[in-house]
């Protein structure tokens, strides 16, 4: 297992695989034509935006897999801060794999190194309160593993990783299921049916419903949505520790802190994801 024994070597490759494939098909024809094939030579990756750096372990994974005997000096690792013109790493390999691998090395780093930023910002805000910041699965179709890989890296953490490993009853789930006691008892009839034992976030939207999950139970945690702070603090006075709370809901970097100050014990924001800006990194031949 690779990152922090959280993706596996096989998910890494066959990630690797796939994206090359996308960008390569049958060959490289503008390196085929243009550069000798035994030729090797050496690129610096260069940092073009301040930001937290994530993806150098990817790039290590992607430089092995086009050329195994590449070579790597890396000075800046993943999730410290780098500044405007410095140098994250020199790779020396073959010339054609190295161009082969350049854009899948930069398109993947710049996206997370730009969600480790946004990642860094928000624990920035709450360092000093007993506060978890999670990331949702908003995240880009097919790239989830590298899109959490990078909030960590960042200084948050990952919610669930998809619909299988967490139980979240939503609005949606509620409405359908023809109320919240009705959606709460029937996931605990599945899990004991099923003999699972997954945790289980249940959302609510004001205090009615809040006083109704207090009431029935067998829950993990009581995500209070879009509820205005007045209200959220109130929320957290009745839960009193009786079960986990959650804030979410349209939470940005200038709200963070202030939702944090409500004593809820975990925010999840989307935002790590979806509202992160990729970082500028350029990759360049010097011998």
């Amino acid at each position: 297992m690779i990152a922090k024994d959280l993706i596996s070597k096989e998910q890494m490759t066959s990630f690797i695989d796939k994206a090359l494939y996308e960008d390569v098909r049958e060959g490289d024809h503008t390196s085929l034509a243009c550069i000798p094939a035994g030729n090797r030579n050496t690129a610096k990756l260069l940092v073009k935006d301040p930001c937290v750096l994530a993806g150098v372990e990817l790039a290590k994974h992607i430089f092995e897999r086009v050329d195994p005997n590449y070579e790597m000096n890396i000075f800046l690792e993943d999730g410290q801060s780098a500044n405007y013109g410095q140098t994250a790493f020199e790779v020396t390999c073959n010339a054609r794999a190295l161009l082969k691998a350049e854009r899948l090395v930069l398109n993947t780093m710049q996206r997370m190194s730009g969600i480790a930023t946004m990642s860094n910002r928000f624990a920035f805000e709450v360092e000093d309160l007993p506060v978890k910041i999670l990331d949702t699965r908003k995240t880009t179709p097919l790239l989830r593993f590298l899109e959490k890989w990078a909030v960590r890296l960042g200084g948050c953490s990952n919610y669930r990783d998809g619909l299988y490993d967490w139980i979240m009853i939503k609005d949606n789930h509620i409405d359908a299921c023809g109320g919240i006691r009705q959606a709460i008892e029937k996931v605990a009839a599945y899990q004991a049916e099923n003999r699972y034992n997954l945790g289980v976030t249940v959302e609510v939207r004001n205090l009615n419903e809040l006083d109704e999950v207090l009431e029935v139970g067998q829950v993990t945690r009581i995500m209070l949505d879009n509820f205005e702070l007045p209200l959220l603090r109130a929320a957290v006075q009745v839960v009193n520790g009786r079960f986990e709370t959650e804030a979410s809901g349209g939470i940005t970097i200038n709200t963070v802190r202030k939702i944090a100050k409500s004593g809820v014990d975990y925010i999840s924001s989307g935002a790590l994801t979806h509202s992160a800006q990729s970082m500028d990194l350029s990759l360049k031949i010097i011998k």
